[in-house]
C-alpha cells in the first residue's frame, strides 16, 4: 500500500491480532456468499471455499516470510551503521566480515522486485480498491432502494418473498426503482465524495463500533436462518453441483479471503510472533467454519431464486422478521458499516495514485495533488455504480481478476526473489524462522499456475455467457 514503511505502533498480543485479521478478511464479500454458493450449488461451493481458503493461507504465509526476510535486512543493516560509528577503522574488518557486507550492499541496492513488479503490484491494488468502491458505491443505494421501495410502493415490510423487482417497477409515485437508486447514489456521492479531497484517519473507537455491528448483524442472521430452518419453515433445496455458477463464486470466495496487502500494518504490531504461523492458520479454520454456516444456513433457508445479492436483505421481510426495528437494522446494516469504510478506502487509493507517479524530490502542483489525483479516485467507481448494482457480478470481477494479482501473483513472485535476496545477502547457511511451511520451489510454481489458469478460466466463462445472450 501506498505511504511510509509501516511503523510499529502501539503492539498487541497474538490473539488480539487473530481478531484483528479475522475482523479484515470476514468483510462485505461474506454478504454476496450465500447467493453464490445457492447458484453453484452446495457440494462445489464447499470444495471450491476449502481450497480457495487454502490457497489464501498458502500466500498469507509467503507475504509473512517476505517481510520477516525485510525486517532482518533492516536490522542489519541498523547493526552494521552502529559498528562502524563504533569502529572507523575498517581495517581491522576480517575477511568474512567484509564479504558479507558486500553481499548485502549488493542486495541492499537491488530491489526485491523489478520496477515492473512493483508496477504490476500498484496496478494489480488500484484495480482492486477500484473495485472496493464501485462495490460500496453500489451497495448502499441499493439496500436502501430495497428498503424503501416495495412492490406496492409503501410497505415497510420490505423485499417479499415471491416478488422479482426490475429496475422499471415504480418505487414513489412516478419515480422507478432505478431513478430512487440514482438519487440514493447521488446523495452518496455527495455526502461522502468530499472525503476523498481530505485526508481521512480510522479512529480506534469507530473501528469498534463498525466491528461491533458488523457481528451483531451475522450472529442474528444465523440465529435467525437456523430458527426458521427448525421449525421446518426452510425453503431452500439447493443443487449439488451447477457449474454455470462457478465464474461468479470462485471471485467471491478470493474476494472474501483477500488480505494479503494489509497484512504488514497487521503483523507489525504483534508483540510475540513465536506461533504465528499456526494462530494464522487457526484464523483461516474459524474463517472457514464462519462462511459455511453463513452460507449453509442461508441456501436451505432461503430458495435459491429468492436469495438476494446482499444477503442481509432476505431478512427485510414480515414472514421472516416479525420486529420492524430488526428488519430495519438489517436491512440498513451495509449502509452503516460501508458508508464508514468509502472515505478510508478512497483515500487509500488516491494515496497509491500519488505513490505511483512520484519522483524522489519532486512534488505535485496544488491542482494536480488536491483536485486531479481525488477525482479520477472518485469518478470511475461511482460511474460503474451508475450502470449497474449487480454486486455478485462486481464481487465476482474484482476478486477474480485484482484479487488473483493481489492473493497470488504478488506474494508468489515476492518471496521467490525474497529467498534469492536472503541467500545473496546472509549466505545460504541462514535460516528465517517465519519461514513458510511450504517452502519448496513447487508452490510458488503451483500458486503461479493456479492464477493463470484462474485468470482463463473465468475469461472464457464470462466471453461464453456474453455470445448465450
Amino acid at each position: 500500500m501506498a505511504g511510509e514503511i509501516t511503523e510499529t505502533g502501539e503492539l498487541y498480543s497474538s490473539y488480539v491480532g487473530l481478531v484483528y485479521m479475522f475482523n479484515l478478511i470476514v468483510g462485505t464479500g461474506a454478504l454476496t456468499m450465500p447467493k453464490a454458493f445457492a447458484t453453484a450449488g452446495w457440494l462445489v461451493s464447499l470444495v471450491l471455499l476449502v481450497f480457495l481458503g487454502f490457497m489464501s493461507f498458502v500466500t498469507t504465509t509467503f507475504v509473512i516470510e517476505a517481510m520477516a526476510a525485510a525486517n532482518a535486512q533492516l536490522h542489519w543493516k541498523r547493526m552494521e551503521n552502529l559498528k562502524e560509528e563504533e569502529d572507523d577503522d575498517s581495517s581491522t574488518a576480517s575477511d568474512s566480515d567484509v564479504l558479507i557486507r558486500d553481499n548485502y550492499e549488493r542486495a541492499e541496492k537491488r530491489p526485491i522486485l523489478s520496477v515492473l513488479g512493483v508496477n504490476l503490484f500498484y496496478f494489480c491494488i488500484i484495480v482492486y480498491l477500484y473495485g472496493d468502491l464501485a462495490i460500496y458505491a453500489a451497495a448502499v443505494p441499493f439496500s436502501l432502494m430495497q428498503v424503501t421501495c416495495s412492490a406496492t410502493g409503501n410497505d415497510s415490510c420490505g423485499v417479499e418473498a415471491d416478488t422479482k423487482y426490475n429496475d422499471t417497477d415504480r418505487c414513489w409515485g412516478p419515480l422507478r426503482r432505478v431513478d430512487a437508486y440514482r438519487i440514493y447514489l447521488a446523495i452518496f456521492t455527495l455526502l461522502l465524495g468530499p472525503f476523498t479531497f481530505f485526508d481521512v484517519q480510522k479512529t480506534k473507537y469507530l473501528q469498534i463500533l463498525t466491528s461491533l455491528m458488523r457481528w451483531i448483524a451475522f450472529a442474528v442472521m444465523i440465529v435467525l436462518a437456523l430458527i426458521r430452518i427448525g421449525h421446518g419453515q426452510g425453503e431452500g433445496h439447493p443443487p449439488l453441483a451447477d457449474f454455470s455458477g462457478v465464474r461468479n463464486l470462485f471471485g467471491v470466495c478470493v474476494y472474501s479471503f483477500m488480505c494479503q496487502h494489509s497484512l504488514p500494518s497487521l503483523i507489525t504490531p504483534v508483540s510475540s510472533k513465536r506461533h504465528l504461523t499456526r494462530l494464522v492458520f487457526l484464523d483461516y479454520v474459524l474463517i472457514l467454519a464462519f462462511y459455511g454456516l453463513l452460507s449453509f444456513t442461508a441456501i436451505f433457508c432461503f430458495r435459491g431464486d429468492s436469495l438476494m445479492d446482499m444477503y442481509t436483505l432476505n431478512f427485510a421481510r414480515c414472514d421472516v422478521v416479525g420486529l420492524a426495528a430488526v428488519r430495519f437494522f438489517l436491512g440498513l446494516f451495509p449502509v452503516f458499516t460501508i458508508s464508514t469504510n468509502f472515505p478510508i478506502i478512497a483515500v487509500t487509493l488516491r494515496n497509491n495514485w500519488k505513490t505511483l507517479f512520484h519522483r524522489e524530490g519532486g512534488t505535485y502542483p496544488w491542482v494536480v495533488d488536491r483536485v486531479v489525483f481525488p477525482t479520477i479516485t472518485l469518478v470511475p467507481p461511482v460511474l460503474v455504480a451508475f450502470c449497474t448494482h449487480d454486486l455478485e457480478s462486481l464481487v465476482g470481477i474484482t476478486g477474480a481478476y485484482a484479487g488473483t494479482g493481489i492473493q497470488y501473483v504478488i506474494p508468489a513472485f515476492l518471496v521467490y526473489h525474497c529467498r534469492r535476496d536472503t541467500q545473496l545477502a546472509f549466505g545460504c547457511g541462514v535460516s528465517n524462522k517465519h519461514r513458510s511451511p511450504f517452502r519448496h520451489t513447487f508452490w510458488v510454481g503451483f500458486v503461479l499456475l493456479w492464477a493463470f489458469s484462474c485468470f482463463i478460466f473465468v475469461t472464457a466463462n464470462i466471453i461464453l455467457s456474453e455470445t448465450k445472450l
